[in-house]
């Protein structure tokens, strides 16, 4: 008798836990269904960014460039000077005191299965002292397994650092703060985010390049203030936005760049938001890790390169070379994806998003 009611309360609470898991899965669902519906697809492109900035200054012309998707195309400004890559070229050109040549590969919608071919181009174009790479968001949304994502990522990161650029990714960001994506699906989003965010920087390290947790670091930002750091179709960040994602990413691109100059590093940005690369790289908050330091004194695999010591000369143009124009200064200036766990919904559209 007692082991027949032990297995009526079991198939009971088996039957209940069954229809509890077919309700959250049908919410999950519904609320798929609706951001698709509510977060639009991309429309018009980003300005384009490549060209020459501190034209002021003297000196061989540091290179930069600025890969991934549409955090670092600029998605939905209006302005040259308002892009990420505008902002970091005149940023580094006035912190060095050097004109910077900025190549942007960046491309609205892409997954990191992109990032070699950009990282590609980079290459053809003359290659960087400095490459700063926004990834991740499209391959969350896009249900991209998270070992494959991070394979591409690598794979990009190795080829520019054997082309000798120092290079630093700003990992996924927190998708859980866009404002049409609501509970419970926000917070499987938010965890999903963090994998590949955690994920990326593992194989971004054991390249030898810097990471800055761009998730951790903006995630609160961006759910405290919505309505200004996000665009109009609520999923791509605002002009603002995009300054605050630029903020967060310059102290490590300081650091970075004054350890290959064999400059002592200002602080410029106290440090705010920096996260080291290889082992032991502690606080994201507070500085490059002890990739940088090594017994011999240079930056990493290699050292600096030759273009930014100016022990060689021939700092590189990019594809405009010197007839790129300046950004104005002082200018204003990414749901689903597959866990260790196994497939989970998709949010994303036909159209790319981010």
């Amino acid at each position: 008798m007692r082991q027949r009611r032990y297995r009526t309360l079991a198939a009971y609470v088996g039957g209940a836990a069954t229809m509890a898991g077919a309700l959250v899965a049908g919410l999950i669902s519904g609320q798929v269904l609706y951001a698709r519906r509510t977060i639009p697809g991309a429309q018009a492109p980003p300005p384009q960014c490549g060209g020459r900035y501190g034209r002021q200054y003297e000196g061989e012309p540091i290179s930069l460039a600025v890969l991934g998707d549409s955090t670092a195309a600029g998605y939905g400004v209006h302005t040259r000077a308002q892009t990420p890559g505008a902002m970091l070229a005149t940023a580094v050109a006035d912190h060095t005191r050097r004109p910077v040549v900025l190549t942007c590969t960046a491309a609205v919608g892409s997954p990191s299965a992109w990032l070699p071919a950009q990282a590609e181009n980079v290459l053809d174009a003359g290659g960087a002292d400095l490459a700063v790479i926004f990834i991740g968001a499209n391959d969350v949304t896009g249900s991209v397994d998270a070992e494959q994502a991070v394979a591409f990522l690598a794979e990009a990161v190795r080829a520019l650092r054997r082309a000798g650029s120092e290079v630093v990714v700003a990992t996924c960001p927190d998708l859980g703060s866009i404002p049409p994506i609501m509970p419970p699906l926000r917070w499987l989003v938010r965890r999903w985010s963090r994998q590949m965010a955690r994920a990326q920087r593992k194989a971004v390290e054991a390249e030898g390049a810097y990471t800055v947790p761009l998730g951790e670091l903006l995630g609160p930002v961006f759910d405290a203030d919505p309505d200004t750091l996000f665009g109009p179709d609520r999923y791509h960040p605002s002009a603002a936005g995009y300054r605050a994602a630029v903020d967060v990413v310059l102290p490590t691109v300081l650091t970075v760049l004054d350890r290959a100059l064999g400059r002592p590093s200002t602080g410029a940005a106290d440090g705010d938001g920096v996260d080291g690369g290889g082992t032991g790289g502690g606080d994201a908050r507070a500085g490059v890790g002890p990739r940088v330091a090594r017994a011999d004194g240079r930056v990493g695999p290699g050292g600096a390169r030759a273009g930014l010591g100016g022990a060689q000369g021939g700092g590189r143009a990019g594809p405009d070379g010197a007839r790129g124009e300046d950004a104005t200064k002082g200018a204003d200036a990414g749901v689903a994806g597959r866990t260790p766990g196994g497939a989970v919904p998709c949010v994303s559209q036909s159209h790319s998003n981010a």
